[in-house]
Parts: structure tokens; C-alpha cells; sequence
């Protein structure tokens, strides 16, 4: 990667793409782009291999079946393990989240194996689904503001010692557990259950990433008004009495 150049995949769109999902690659693109920097963007569908020299990794939510196959086919391919052994960056939401994990239950009720990539075990819970709207507290570490976003899942994340709470809510269920976390992260690979989709609620999430690929503390000032306006309506209707 040149100083002002990155490569942005977008991991199996016909398969992990639910809820809008997709609305993640859009952001992270355009702001790059308003910045300036030269963003080469790469759809990888599920019967394509997964590219190793990639910045930053993109997986969205899906469905059970769908999620299977995409756990089946990241393992055989190994490139997304190979892609962050070399510095990527991956962010995954959902479905994705699941599938970076040590293992989760699939829709015929099995163990199956994750990637690994997150020190998490997935399983299924038997209460009520987790669905509504979530406000949550980022890792002070990472020097994010509020987390707004929406889930809706039935799985219940455990996070094992390796990996650090990606945030703890205030409002809504994360991870399932009862303990208030939401999501995982490491060094580089990041887990949520919120779709929104989450980067257009939260772009400074996105710059994040921006900063990590580009190994930056910072990145050149840009018109934020809009996203700004966005996770005020939707931070004031999560508020809201019902």
C-alpha cells in the first residue's frame, strides 16, 4: 500500500450481506475517497478466493444456511487468516462476527468451526431474540464515541481471554451473555452485532479502520454534518419512550 492509497474487501456479498450490511463498504469508500486517497474497492463473491492484499476486510450479517457455507469456504480458502497475519484489518458484523470466532452453531443445530480470528465461542440462546435498537459505550482505548445500531440475533457470544470487549451497553443486549458487553476486538480484527448499518451511524468507527490501514494518528478534517444528523435522529429515537 502506497502512503495515500488502500485496498477495501468486501468479504462474500451474496451470501453475508443482510440488513443493509453492505452500506459498511459504501462508507469506509467515500470517506476515504472525500480525503483524498485512492481507494481501490474488491466485491469477492463466495465462489471467488479471497484476496491476501487487502487493508481493511468488510464481513456482513446473513442468514443461518448462508452463514454456514461462508464459514465453510473462508476455512478451505485460508486467505482472510492469511490477510491479517499480514497486518489486514477486518471488521465483521453479525454473522460475520460469528464466523471470526473460535466456533458457533450452525442451522442444523451443529458446532461449527470459525476462523479464530476472535478469541469468542457462539452459541445458540433459547430466550428471547435479541432485536431493537442498542446504545453502548466503545472501549475507552479505542477513543470512539457512543456506539448507536440495531440488532437482531439469537446467538449468545462468550468472549474468551484474548479478546476485549468491543463495547458495553447501556441499551439493548450485545452479545447475548447478560454481562453488557457488545462485540469483540483485538489488535485488528473487530467484532459487532450491530448492523445500521453501523459505520454510517458511527463513521468514526470507519475512520478507525482508515487509521489503522494507513498507520496514521490522524486524518485530514471532512464535513461530518450528515452522519452527524443521523446519529442524532437515531440516538433520540432509541431514547424515546415507547
Amino acid at each position: 500500500m502506497s502512503d495515500n492509497s488502500l485496498r477495501l474487501v468486501w468479504v462474500y456479498p451474496d451470501l453475508l450481506s443482510t440488513y443493509g450490511d453492505q452500506g459498511n463498504a459504501l462508507v469506509v469508500e467515500r470517506r476515504a475517497r472525500q480525503r483524498g486517497l485512492d481507494v481501490q474497492r474488491v466485491d469477492v463473491r463466495s465462489d471467488q478466493p479471497i484476496p491476501t492484499s487487502g487493508d481493511i476486510y468488510l464481513i456482513g450479517g446473513g442468514e443461518d444456511r448462508p452463514q454456514r457455507l461462508a464459514a465453510e469456504r473462508l476455512l478451505r480458502d485460508g486467505g482472510l487468516e492469511r490477510a491479517v497475519s499480514n497486518g489486514a484489518i477486518v471488521f465483521s458484523v453479525c454473522a460475520g462476527y460469528q464466523i471470526l470466532g473460535k466456533e458457533f452453531v450452525n442451522d442444523q443445530g451443529q458446532r461449527q468451526e470459525g476462523l479464530g480470528l476472535l478469541d469468542v465461542v457462539t452459541l445458540r440462546g433459547e430466550g428471547e431474540r435479541c432485536v431493537g435498537d442498542v446504545l453502548a459505550d466503545i472501549d475507552p482505548r479505542l477513543g470512539l464515541p457512543q456506539l448507536t445500531g440495531f440488532e437482531n440475533h439469537q446467538g449468545v457470544t462468550h468472549l474468551g481471554p484474548t479478546a476485549r470487549p468491543f463495547a458495553r451497553v447501556s441499551m439493548g443486549r450485545g452479545n447475548g451473555t447478560g454481562d453488557g458487553t457488545e462485540g469483540a476486538y483485538n489488535d485488528t480484527v473487530f467484532g459487532t452485532y450491530m448492523h445500521g448499518p453501523v459505520l454510517a451511524r458511527n463513521p468514526q468507527i470507519a475512520d478507525l479502520l482508515l487509521k489503522l490501514a494507513l498507520d496514521v494518528n490522524a486524518l485530514p478534517a471532512m464535513d461530518d454534518r450528515w452522519y452527524e444528523a443521523l446519529r442524532a435522529e437515531r440516538i433520540a429515537a432509541a431514547t424515546q419512550p415507547a
